[in-house]
């Protein structure tokens, strides 16, 4: 298989400069047996992070590149889009009547997934309290054709737009919820704030987690962002899904002959108590930092090419039955 043409690659000497003695992924909590909850590594304030200075270093780069300034522009936009003060006493129905109606008004926002998990303390960062009993999750997808130009510029303004995207998709939800009378705080990326996204993402449905450490969706691949809102409002959760991906993941080798820096683990890990599917952080920051966020291994993976997931799935379900077939016989 063709090997990253970014390779070998060596940081830049001002962003070295900047590298902690604190491994990243010892924040994370690499080769931990026991659970605990998950540290702040990045997306935070940077005061409070040992990479902080890496982080700041970020934002300095490719500042001239005017789709990445535009689209910042237009996200902070978004940002500073104030959610309406919870609206009057909560109006009472039931949870059925509840998922119903958001989910079909849903429909009309601009994002393309939606489900709805219970809260989980285990998804908390650590030293925050987060009292909600549910969550909803929100993923609003790429442009293939502006995501496969990755790592160039042009990628990094289109995740940026997307971003902003999942912000509104995430406000608008809040919104409906705080004019029926309910609580709802709205979680936007990429800062990290007070939770995990992706393990509520993969609980209410979006998908199985990918070698490349990101989620693998059946329609999107790998190719979509997450926003979240909090609340207490009623609601029933949208069930977990298996496309069998790490049966496919263990074969692929297309995200990690692509990643620069080599930083996409072989196999799975332990990670603060759960064996998982793992990214180098230490490897794949610096390279990240350099090129406007990256994003190869969420463009090459053979889920996120359009159309081609689904296929992938109906491919699985035939080998999960062959193999099924020959360990009965």
């Amino acid at each position: 298989m063709t090997k990253s043409p970014y390779r070998p690659f060596t940081p830049n000497p001002e962003q070295q400069a900047l590298i902690p003695p604190v491994s990243g992924n010892a924040v994370n909590g690499l080769g931990e047996t026991d659970f605990r909850r998950p540290t702040h590594v990045y997306w935070h304030d940077p005061e409070k992070l040992h990479h902080g200075g890496m982080q700041k270093w970020f934002y300095t780069q490719n500042m001239d590149h005017d789709g990445i300034r535009q689209a910042r522009a237009d996200r902070e936009k978004i940002h500073a889009i104030e959610v309406p003060e919870v609206s009057g006493e909560p109006l009472q129905q039931s949870a059925e009547a509840w998922t119903e109606q958001l989910s079909a008004d849903a429909e009309s926002f601009d994002i393309e997934l939606f489900g709805i998990a219970r809260m989980n303390a285990d998804w908390v960062f650590e030293g925050i309290e987060i009292r909600y009993k549910r969550v909803i999750m929100i993923g609003v997808a790429h442009d293939y054709d502006a995501i496969s130009k990755a790592p160039d510029n042009d990628a990094g303004a289109e995740v940026i737009r997307q971003y902003g995207r999942a912000a509104k998709g995430a406000k608008d939800v809040a919104t409906w919820i705080r004019q029926r009378g309910w609580d709802a705080e709205p979680l936007c990326g990429p800062m990290a704030g007070k939770m995990l996204m992706i393990p509520p993402a993969i609980e209410c449905g979006f998908g199985e987690l990918g070698k490349h450490g990101s989620i693998i969706n059946d329609e999107y691949g790998s190719s979509f962002r997450l926003a979240a809102v909090l609340t207490d409002l009623p609601l029933i959760p949208t069930p977990r899904v298996s496309y069998d991906v790490d049966d496919f993941c263990s074969r692929c080798q297309v995200c990690s002959n692509a990643c620069p820096p080599d930083a996409i683990l072989p196999e799975k890990v332990p990670v603060r108590g759960q064996v998982k599917w793992y990214v180098d952080f230490d490897k794949c920051i610096p390279f990240f930092n350099e090129h406007s966020g990256c994003g190869i291994c969420i463009a090459v993976c053979p889920w996120s090419i359009p159309g081609r997931g689904k296929r992938i799935v109906e491919q699985l379900q035939r080998r999960a039955a062959r193999r099924q077939v020959q360990e009965s016989s």
